[in-house]
């Protein structure tokens, strides 16, 4: 009896190793199949695309926008500067669905999450002020009936009231509590305003509807003070948008600051000057004032004002200093003198020419009647080249021209590209208008001695104010034309990382000639059409008046009404004994009656910012001392 007992729990062991033998390999063989599967899946398996996309989370690029660099003064004060800013935003569904789930206590949460927009509204209506707190709570709760996932609040605040919106009621909870949004942005704020505002420009971007969208130094230079873009990559989750973590990410490099040569203190000094002078004239369309550093070329100042059709007021909107080119008028004589003396055919400038009743030989040109004013005064038959000069005769250094250039008028032409007055030289700004200058082998154009004689007195040829100041800047600095530039250097957190600054674009005449030029400009302003502006200067000044005439339909200087359209300037440079500045102030009128010449108005302007810059820079009086 116990043998059978033994055998039968034998047999019921061995049948219980077989199943679990069986199960095994059972197992087993569903493990290869699913490896295999896997595989085949991982390998050769294509999902249908609307599955894929509808299952997987999509990835979207976002560019990270870097911070803009700043633009300084000369002297390290901030002209443009980017500050951040925060839109304000909710997401008026968060928790919403979590509390429809809660049945027990979903609608007492709710209740208190009402609550709290209800006092997060009385805290919006302080901040934004232009709603109620009952119409932001109102839009609120429509929100979130309507899941509304993004409410715009009120406009960008600065970094100070974000901070004080993100601990106000609700809001204090976060993001996926409270529903706060806030987007940065970066906007350009302008320390000093209306100051520099031309020159320092700006940059828009993806705008269609306007002309040049990068103006000034901010276009001319976008490109290093905008920096890098970064990238980061984000994808849609249960909890929303929210940075993919499996992406590669590029961090933004910052913009490089600028350094400018603006002295923002002379500049302050140079608009009112201008402003000043021309708030009250109605007949004027604009008017600009530059002013340049002698030895280097650095632009101190340059100030531009201009008021459109219907303004009632000028303002910083076009830059005529480098962009309108407008026959010089006498402000060109000093380059008819330049090229007499330094091609040899006069030695003095007290030689005398005939006074010829004003009437230029071999030319077709209008009589001078301040030769026969002269003449008749004077009682004498001859002109010093000197006195011409001061008296800004026309006759004068259209004969200078005709008589000495007649039968070569292109050495005439030659000289003037070689004083650079004939190309758009490079500049730190975008406009620079090229100059207009007639040639002999013109060949859609009749050439005559007339053409010379009014090219010698300063009609015929288009120059910029720029293009002028550059020229009488190289007589100030003997002879060596420096380039005109806007930038010193460009930096990253202080340091320099790339040197600009002065450069000798060439040596346009002897330093004699040069002394002689400045003489004649000194009895300009002393004894000749500048000397009653000049008046009570704090340091000498030497210097030119010039006054031309905008052109109608025909060629005519003046309308149907006989009024004109004037273009007054005066330039020149002081201390006239050892110069230290350069200055060019141009007015451009509308067509009228009254006079605007350069003795006028431009004189009297750039007496201001002498006897100012005088007050002001301490550098003027060693220099003087060390001149006398």
């Amino acid at each position: 009896m116990e043998v059978k007992t033994g055998i039968v729990k034998s047999k019921g062991r061995d049948r219980i190793g077989v199943i679990l033998y069986v199960v095994y390999v059972l197992l087993l063989l569903a493990s290869a199949l699913l490896i295999v599967k896997i595989l085949g899946i991982q390998i050769f398996f294509n999902p249908d695309p609307k599955i894929e996309s509808a299952l997987t989370p999509g990835s979207r690029a976002r560019s990270i926008e870097p911070v803009r660099g700043n633009i300084l003064d000369c002297n390290g004060r901030l002209l443009a500067m980017s500050c951040p800013t925060y839109q304000i935003a909710m997401d008026c569904t968060v928790r919403r669905e979590e509390f429809a789930k809660d049945k027990k206590e979903g609608a007492q949460k709710e209740q208190q999450w009402l609550a709290k927009a209800r006092d997060l509204s009385v805290e919006l209506a302080k901040v934004f002020p232009e709603k109620s707190a009952d119409e932001y709570y109102k839009l609120i709760t429509n929100g979130r009936r309507s899941g509304k996932k993004y409410l715009r609040l009120g406009k960008p605040v600065d970094h100070n009231v974000y901070m004080r919106i993100c601990k106000f009621p609700l809001f204090n909870e976060g993001k996926y509590k409270g529903g706060l949004i806030a987007e940065q942005q970066n906007i350009r704020i302008y320390p000093y305003g209306k100051l520099a505002r031309r020159t320092i420009g700006f940059v828009r971007n993806n705008r269609s509807d306007v002309g040049n969208t990068h103006v000034g130094l901010e276009g001319k230079f976008d490109y290093v003070l905008h920096g890098r873009e970064g990238k980061e990559w984000t994808k849609i989750t249960d909890v929303g948008r929210v940075l993919d973590n499996d992406s590669t990410k590029t961090r933004p490099e910052d913009g490089k600051d600028i350094r400018s040569t603006i002295n923002i203190d002379y500049q302050d000094i140079a608009y009112r000057a201008l402003y000043d002078q021309i708030k009250e004239e109605e007949d004027l369309e604009g008017a600009c004032l530059v002013l340049m550093e002698t030895a280097t070329g650095a632009i101190r100042s340059m100030v531009n004002l201009y008021r459109d059709s219907g303004a009632t007021d000028f303002e910083e909107v076009t830059n005529l200093a480098i962009g309108r080119s407008i026959e010089p008028g006498s402000v060109f004589k000093t380059v008819t003198l330049m090229q007499v003396l330094s091609d040899g055919y006069i030695k003095s400038l007290d030689e005398t020419l005939p006074t010829n009743h004003g009437v230029i030989q071999n030319a077709k040109a209008p009589a001078d009647d301040h030769i026969r004013d002269y003449e008749r005064h004077n009682g004498t038959d001859r002109i010093t080249i000197l006195h011409g000069f001061e008296i800004s005769s026309n006759y004068v250094f259209g004969t200078l021209a005709v008589s000495n250039y007649a039968k070569k008028p292109l050495r005439f032409i030659e000289n003037i590209y070689s004083y650079k007055l004939g190309e758009a030289f490079d500049f730190d700004l975008e406009g620079l208008a090229t100059p207009t200058i007639p040639s002999p082998n013109d060949k859609n154009r009749y050439w005559s001695n007339s053409d010379l004689a009014v090219m010698g007195y300063g009609y015929g040829t288009r120059e910029t104010p720029m293009h002028i100041l550059t020229f009488y800047n190289a007589i100030a600095n003997k002879g060596k034309m420096m380039k005109p530039y806007l930038v010193e250097d460009i930096e990253l957190n202080g340091v320099v990382k790339s040197k600009r600054g002065p450069a000798l674009m060439s040596t346009i005449c002897t330093k004699a000639v040069a002394d002689t030029i400045t003489r004649a400009l000194r009895a300009v302003t002393s004894d000749g059409t500048a000397r009653y502006s000049l008046r009570g200067s704090k340091c000498t000044v030497a210097g030119k008046t010039g006054t031309s005439f905008g052109t109608y339909k025909g060629g005519s200087y003046s309308d149907e009404n006989g009024r004109r359209k004037y273009q007054g300037t005066f330039v020149g440079f002081f201390p006239a004994e050892a110069p230290r500045y350069t200055v060019i102030c141009s007015v451009f009128s509308k067509p009228t009656r009254k006079q605007y010449q350069g003795g006028g108005i431009p004189a009297r302007t750039v007496r201001t910012l002498v006897n100012e810059l005088y007050s002001i820079d301490p550098a003027f009086r060693p220099t003087l001392t060390a001149a006398k």
